[in-house]
């Protein structure tokens, strides 16, 4: 009756499926056949579970397979390629057969250890290895039968795939899919034996790989859920009441069922009985640490409890015990009215602060610009995380009242002299920078800039509040005068004089003011008649000082050049005779034939040149004469006739 009863909850599942398996509730897998896993190629198989030949290389031809993590460009590119197992380990083995000639078996393996008089569900993943568009588009399809017989050949279970189709994605990558069938074991009889057979024969196609045989005990459906929860997770934060009541809804299939919760702290890799939980329901106490708690029901026929073979399990509710937010801020914060308060606090998602004179925010960085020292008092946060966990904290704030620096007004000073600054409003002093000063660090320094410069005070208070004030010492320019260089000129010409002034609100003049287009003017036309002395005169008009300096303007006489005289003895004109020449003592004089050659040669001129060249009278002609003065002006040129 027990085994007819399992019989009538699989069979009534089958409906729907394209492939026999289970739809009540699984146990952990018992038998799990992953071919191992590492690098290109796996070892072969035992020699009784294929009556294929095995080889080491990929692409096995008809009647071979291997044993390999991945497969890629095998005939021509016509077999999709895998990059890893069903699973997706890349590291995977998978069993890639190419089918016989002859339809037959291609993988037998024998299961020990089962429960008897148990319903199991097998389930295996194949792929078909062909392209659609090989072998001209009608490749030969896998076609399998998955047999589960006893050990004397009963069959116990039988599922035909029929023909299995090429996948489509048109990348060109294998699909996996699973297939399957549920049996029950006959009572005292623990082991099967697992036969799959390829119906179609070898040829172009019929090519296929196969991965992750598994053995799960199949049973009613057992829904596992938290009383008074529309979902399967209960989410708590720590420290509160995370306490919860399990149930279990569980459909007919067994006849004397027996139940065991199991809980999980690993994710659901090991489950460890929980003692004295065997009922439909189970009140989970108070969980004192963070983390998260699975939980399942197991369930069995009575007296198959012991043996995990036996056992099916609920799906999973989870209980999160979730961690408070560890807030992060200062526990004592003093400061001044001039200075900035900053609230800041992290470890939450979402932040309530309350604080002094109705103060609020929901900012996790608060930030306030010179606060009042009404801002003083305790402020009060929440940190919520996103799982609606609180934590609080407190922050004291002292804000004192920054005390009010004085520098003093400022100054104006000429320069090279001094002036004594005063600070005031704390009890240190520092001043910056301190060029100039005969002291930074007391409040009353003697400043001695040399040039504008403004002091920074920086005043420090009893609260050892920083406060700042500045004060500007302009430094004023001495005058400066430069009357510029000596001039030469002749008499009657005109001169610019090159004279500049430096300083600070300064004016300017020049004396003595004869002969002067413009005495107020730093660079005035100078004409006068004789050798003078002028001097620059720059005053301040903020009373610091008076600058002077002299040019010298020379004035040389004009010279009358005679270009004709009569060397005959008449004791009329018989000289060459050029008048103030003689004040020039350092002129040169040249005197040159039609020729080029010089007939007469000077240095200075304190002699009149009688017309000889060599203790002879030169002839009457025309000569040319060059006076250099040595002074700067331009060389006088010009000719001359000897007369007789």
């Amino acid at each position: 009756m027990r085994t007819l009863l399992a019989l009538v909850f699989c069979v009534s599942a089958m409906a729907n499926l394209h492939a026999q398996l289970c739809q009540g509730s699984l146990g952990d897998p018992v038998v799990k056949v992953t071919f191992g896993a590492g690098v290109n190629p796996g070892p072969a198989l035992q020699a009784n579970s294929t009556r294929y030949q095995y080889v080491a290389t990929d692409c096995p031809n008809d009647g071979f397979y291997t044993i390999r993590s991945k497969t890629n460009d095998c005939f021509g590119d016509t077999w999709n390629f895998l990059d890893n197992d069903h699973t997706g380990d890349a590291n995977g083995y998978f069993m890639l057969v190419n089918a016989s000639i002859e339809p037959s078996d291609f993988y037998v393996t024998t299961v020990k250890g089962l429960c008897p008089g148990t319903t199991y569900e097998f389930a295996a993943w194949v792929t078909n290895m062909l392209r659609s568009y090989a072998c001209g588009g009608a490749g030969i399809k896998p076609n399998i039968t998955f047999t589960i017989e006893s050990p004397r050949g009963d069959i116990l279970g039988k599922y035909e795939t029929g023909d299995i189709e090429p996948a489509k994605t048109g990348s060109g990558a294998g699909v996996w899919k699973q297939y399957g069938l549920y049996f029950t074991t006959p009572t005292g009889t623990p082991d099967v034996v697992v036969r799959m057979r390829n119906n179609a024969p070898g040829g172009c196609g019929n090519d296929l790989a196969l991965d992750d045989i598994t053995f799960r005990p199949c049973g009613p459906k057992l829904e596992a859920s938290i009383v008074n929860l529309p979902a399967d997770t209960a989410d708590a934060c720590f420290g509160q009441d995370n306490a919860y009541t399990l149930s279990i809804n569980m459909s007919a299939g067994f006849n004397s069922p027996v139940y065991q919760w199991q809980t999980s702290t690993d994710g659901g890799v090991t489950w460890n009985d929980i003692a004295n939980a065997q009922s439909l329901v189970y009140n989970k106490p108070q969980t004192p640490a963070v983390g998260q708690y699975l939980y399942r029901m197991s369930a069995a026929e009575n007296g198959n409890m012991g043996n995990g073979a036996c056992r099916i399990n609920s799906g999973i509710v989870a209980v999160n015990v979730n961690p408070l937010p560890q807030i992060n801020v200062s526990k004592q914060y003093s400061l001044c009215t001039n200075d900035t308060l900053i609230l800041a606090a992290s470890g939450g998602a979402t932040y309530n602060w309350l604080g002094p004179n109705s103060f609020s925010s929901a900012d996790s960085v608060i930030t306030v610009l010179n606060p009042p020292a009404s801002y003083s008092g305790n402020y009060y946060v929440q940190a919520v995380s996103g799982k609606d966990c609180s934590s609080y904290d407190t922050i004291a704030v002292t804000v004192f009242q920054a005390a009010v620096a004085t520098a003093g007004n400022d100054v104006s000073i000429c320069e090279g002299s001094s002036t004594q600054l005063t600070g005031g409003g704390g009890l240190t002093y520092s001043w910056s920078p301190a060029t100039g000063l005969s002291s930074p660090a007391i409040y009353n320094p003697v400043a001695s800039p040399s040039d504008s410069t403004l002091y920074i005070l920086t005043v420090t208070d009893a609260n050892n509040c920083v406060v700042k004030d500045s004060v500007a010492v302009n430094v004023l320019k001495k005058p400066r005068a430069n009357a510029g260089t000596d001039k030469i000129i002749l008499e009657g010409e005109t001169v610019k004089l090159d004279g500049s002034a430096a300083g600070t609100n300064v004016v300017y003049a020049w004396r003595p003011p004869y002969n002067l287009d413009n005495e107020s003017s730093l660079q005035p036309l100078a004409s006068p008649l004789h050798d003078t002395t002028y001097t620059l005169t720059v005053t301040s008009l903020a009373g610091c000082g008076i600058a002077t300096d002299d040019v010298f303007v020379r004035v040389l006489e004009k010279l009358q050049v005679p270009n004709a005289f009569s060397p005959n003895g008449d004791g009329i004109n018989d000289t060459w005779n050029i008048q103030k020449l003689i004040t020039y003592p350092e002129a040169d004089i040249y005197v040159f034939n039609r020729f080029g050659q010089v007939v007469y040669h000077s240095r200075g001129y304190s002699k009149p040149w009688d017309g000889t060249f060599k203790g002879a009278l030169l002839p009457f002609g025309t000569y040319y004469y060059m006076i250099d003065l040595k002074n700067g002006l331009p060389k006088l040129s010009g000719w001359l006739q000897i007369l007789r």
